[in-house]
């Protein structure tokens, strides 16, 4: 993500040593001052008015330059983030505790030809106040003094401290001639280069400069690609470990299932499922929906979830299995507020009928060959969870018959707009587009994956609540 720019402020000249900046592509055209102090020279200053809208610029005058005439000072254009292109010159941020003897010479330009700006500080104090975001590069002498550090105590402790100040900016560590160990191990630390004091002309200190910008523009590149690739690697191990794995060994039963989270870039949402079959040939299916949508509802629909296969594998079913889940959901919640849907199937040995208990929850859809799809009874359709202490869930018994396809939903399958309007597709209408899906010859997860994206191209966009569905076929 960008990182966002703060306004600019303007550095007096006798606080930063900056030349006038080169001129911007439709900008005024300034020539470029020679990069050093005179002590003739009297002080410039700048004034930036917050409070209004146009910044106020004052002229400057030069006792040493009596026939110069005064130049307004523009305000600054908006720098681009670092690892952007720019069409603006190179800020350079000298930090050195004497920098009338530092080795930076007029001539300073990048690859473009434009002189470079160049800011000095004497210290990490007014270095922790000259470096906006449209600095690209430090030159730091390696022998200032840390803060809060003796001397002696780590002969790198200033660039450690630079680092952490400026961890998205290129350093170049400046130490004596013939001190290449201690350059060397800057490098090691984090700095993008050494040079030698006594050794720099304009040409080297330029080219140094350009490099040192453009290998922490690379570096960093490079860091966001492995941790992109790192990211989507511990999304594939948490994806596999957090969904479920249907347990229907043994079962003639057909599984499908589709997940898609509602919050951006996330791995799961508030809604869960799961299928297991228990030892007596039952096949248990459940599905929820945890209100909300942030990481800590993922969290909760996760140990409902297991909570459900543990509570099920251990013969609980029906009111005694929801009433257990609401004691974990009340135990387990941050908030008295949050409440969880539920649905649950139990479908016996033979598949031909099956026990449905509703928790606030849509009723499943039945699909079969000598009928339209359509609803299974919700009339005894009983609270959320967590909404009632001492609730109850009554179980209906509902005939499947010998051939079916039985398909859990959430609510985000049906909360989803149509077109630009204030209409939703409802369950009416997700019962036709699901009666037209199966005339055209869908079935199993090419079924679902075609009814999540009709859902969102009717929304017009991405869907904002998570949508979970499982889809159980009997074919003898």
């Amino acid at each position: 993500m960008p990182v966002p720019v703060p306004r600019q402020r303007a550095i007096p000249a006798v606080e930063s040593g900056q030349a006038p900046a080169a001129p911007t592509v439709g900008g005024p055209s300034e020539a470029a001052a020679p990069l050093h102090r005179d002590p003739a020279r009297k002080e410039e200053t700048v004034r930036n008015d917050a409070t209004t809208e146009d910044d106020s610029a004052r002229t400057a005058t030069s006792t040493a330059t009596p026939a110069t005439a005064p130049t307004a000072v523009h305000p600054a254009p908006r720098p681009a983030p670092h690892g952007t292109s720019h069409t603006t010159a190179l800020t350079l941020l000298l930090i050195e505790d004497d920098p009338a003897a530092g080795p930076i010479v007029p001539d300073l330009r990048d690859s473009d030809g434009k002189p470079m700006r160049v800011r000095t500080a004497r210290n990490l104090t007014e270095a922790g106040r000259l470096l906006t975001d449209d600095v690209h590069c430090i030159l730091l002498d390696l022998t200032l003094p840390a803060p809060g550090r003796a001397a002696g105590d780590d002969e790198l402790a200033v660039l450690r401290h630079v680092l952490e100040l400026a961890p998205r900016h290129a350093v170049l560590a400046l130490t004596a001639s013939g001190d290449a160990e201690r350059g060397a191990e800057a490098v090691r630390v984090g700095a993008q280069d050494y040079l030698f004091r006594d050794e720099l002309d304009s040409r080297l200190l330029s080219r140094a400069i350009r490099y040192a910008v453009e290998r922490k523009r690379s570096d960093t590149a490079e860091r966001r690609l492995a941790e992109g690739r790192l990211r989507a690697q511990e999304n594939a191990r948490l994806e596999r470990g957090l969904l479920p794995t249907p347990l229907l060994e043994g079962s003639p039963l057909r599984f499908a299932a589709r997940y898609r989270p509602g919050r951006s870039r996330a791995l799961l949402g508030g809604d869960f499922y799961d299928t297991v079959r228990t030892p007596d040939g039952t096949v248990h299916a459940m599905i929820g929906d945890v209100c909300g949508h942030g990481p800590d509802e993922a969290a909760l629909g996760v140990e409902l979830r297991i909570a459900w296969r543990a509570l099920t594998l251990a013969g609980l079913c029906g009111d005694e299995l929801l009433n257990t889940l609401q004691q974990v959901l009340e135990h387990e919640r941050d908030d008295d507020e949050i409440f969880a849907t539920l649905c649950t199937v139990d479908i016996a040995p033979d598949g031909r009928r099956a026990g449905l208990c509703l928790a606030g929850h849509p009723a499943p859809l039945i699909a079969r060959p000598d009928r339209p799809a359509r609803l299974l009874p919700y009339e005894n359709n009983g609270p959320a969870l967590g909404l009632l202490p001492g609730a109850r869930w009554p179980r209906m018994q509902v005939e499947l018959g010998a051939r079916w396809s039985l398909m859990l939903y959430t609510d985000g399958l049906i909360e989803g707009r149509i077109g630009d309007g204030r209409e939703r597709l409802g369950q009416d209408g997700m019962v036709e587009m699901i009666r037209r899906q199966i005339a055209e010859g869908l079935s199993g997860e090419e079924l679902l994956r075609a009814a999540v994206n009709e859902v969102r191209e009717l929304n017009g966009g991405e869907l904002t609540d998570d949508v979970a569905l499982v889809l159980l076929d009997r074919v003898p």
